[in-house]
């Protein structure tokens, strides 16, 4: 029994020290983050779509500040000469034609706010782009992450399952020989029921999370991946300096550019406004043609005016009002994204805290009290209870490091989705 017990053991401490690599398969994305990057900005239609439609502003910005078409208008006068023919519609035939080329030419100064104007909703597309890509990388680190803590929680109770039927056999032989009481057979049943109960979990979560994947990868639901090689290398402690952090969240976070750009184009929206107090123009030229020859040439000046004083101060306090929208989200932006920042800097450094407490100081603590508890067992000073309950510990210490790790990764993702870039 000690030397079966003590395969039991090795198993155990060698399934609880594995880092988490596993196999990956050839050709299939999944195995790093940055293949499944790769992938997604090749293939998911959302920031596939975004980046349509930010080509799509940039192509406005031409028209926007272009001059309107001119206009050309044919009329044909006395075309029955007094009623001496019938109707005709050459100009040749009729009394007479007239020619007038027209061009619409605004004030000066609101073609270029026009310009501006759609130039920064080009930009603001730009950024809600890349704030769609940020938003989705997110989101895939943080599935990838999900799915290495899936992988491993697999292994330890795959490897936790084997030992517990190890167990089961040795305390079926002690039990046929009266050394071994009733309860401690129900207990491992039951134990190693649960075990398989938390392999189906897990077998489901992973199949999920796969599901999740290829739905943004754009690849039917079913589709391989590569089990993951293991978690990113967290920063260094001394590049998580939030002020530094925050400054580069300001310069570069694709929410707080869209809020930006939003106030320029509102202040310049509010310029366009107060320069329709300002008449537009209209300038032609005309021409006569009598039988076939153009005699008579004339200009033209057509100017509208505008004169409804309330309708001007509405359409300018509107964009006053505007402003001030835009810059209140702009500030409503930059302060949650700098709560969000400190936020999981400092959830980032407490499981960065606890990873290290599980590995350093829990794991070892945990091993010595399994250890212990087996050689009682061995020696008749331990009932089986106490074994099951120091194995339990063990696992729930290696369970307690993942999960750390995992958290570390997740905030981690989400530090480099505010920052705009990654660390």
């Amino acid at each position: 029994m000690p030397d079966v017990l003590r395969i039991g053991v090795a198993v155990v401490l060698m399934g609880l020290g594995l880092s988490g690599l596993a196999q990956t398969g050839d050709g299939l994305p999944g195995a790093s983050v940055e293949s499944l990057l790769l992938l997604a900005r090749q293939n998911n239609p959302e920031f596939g779509a975004m980046r349509h439609e930010a080509l799509a502003a940039t192509e406005r910005v031409l028209p926007a500040g272009a001059l309107m078409d001119p206009r050309l208008k044919v009329e044909f006068q006395d075309i029955t000469k007094a009623g001496e023919q019938a109707p005709a519609f050459f100009p040749s035939d009729v009394g007479s034609t007239a020619y007038t080329l027209t061009q619409e030419l605004p004030w000066s100064g609101k073609r270029e706010l026009r310009r501006e104007i759609a130039t920064l909703d080009a930009d603001a597309a730009q950024g809600r782009a890349r704030q769609t890509w940020a938003e989705l990388a997110a989101r895939i680190k943080a599935l990838f992450t999900q799915r290495y803590l899936v992988q491993v929680n697999q292994r330890v109770a795959g490897e936790n399952l084997e030992l517990m039927l190890q167990l089961e056999k040795v305390m079926q032989v002690r039990y046929a020989g009266g050394l071994a009481a009733q309860q401690d057979i129900t207990r491992i049943h039951v134990e190693h029921t649960a075990m398989r109960s938390e392999l189906v979990a897990l077998a489901l979560e992973w199949r999920q999370t796969q599901a999740r994947l290829n739905a943004l990868l754009a690849r039917p639901a079913e589709a391989p991946l590569a089990a993951p090689s293991g978690l990113r290398p967290l920063p260094e402690p001394s590049r998580l300096d939030f002020a530094a952090l925050a400054e580069r969240l300001r310069s570069a976070n694709p929410q707080l550019f869209v809020a930006s750009t939003g106030v320029k184009s509102a202040e310049k929206t509010r310029d366009l406004a107060y320069k329709s107090r300002y008449p537009d123009f209209t300038l032609g030229i005309n021409a006569m043609q009598r039988q076939s020859a153009l005699r008579e040439w004339g200009f033209m000046v057509e100017l509208n005016l505008p004169i409804r004083d309330g309708v001007l101060k509405a359409q300018e306090r509107e964009a006053e009002a505007m402003l001030a929208a835009a810059r209140s989200r702009q500030e409503a932006a930059a302060n949650q994204a700098l709560a969000d920042l400190s936020d999981n800097l400092i959830a980032l450094e407490s499981a960065r805290q606890t990873e290290h407490l599980m590995s350093y100081s829990l794991m070892p603590q945990s091993d010595l009290t399994w250890r212990a508890a087996l050689a009682g067992y061995e020696n008749g000073k331990a009932d089986f209870a106490t074994l099951l309950d120091a194995q339990r510990q063990i696992r729930q210490a290696r369970q307690s490091q993942i999960r750390a790790q995992a958290e570390a990764q997740m905030r981690l993702a989400e530090i480099e989705r505010l920052i705009g870039e990654d660390l």
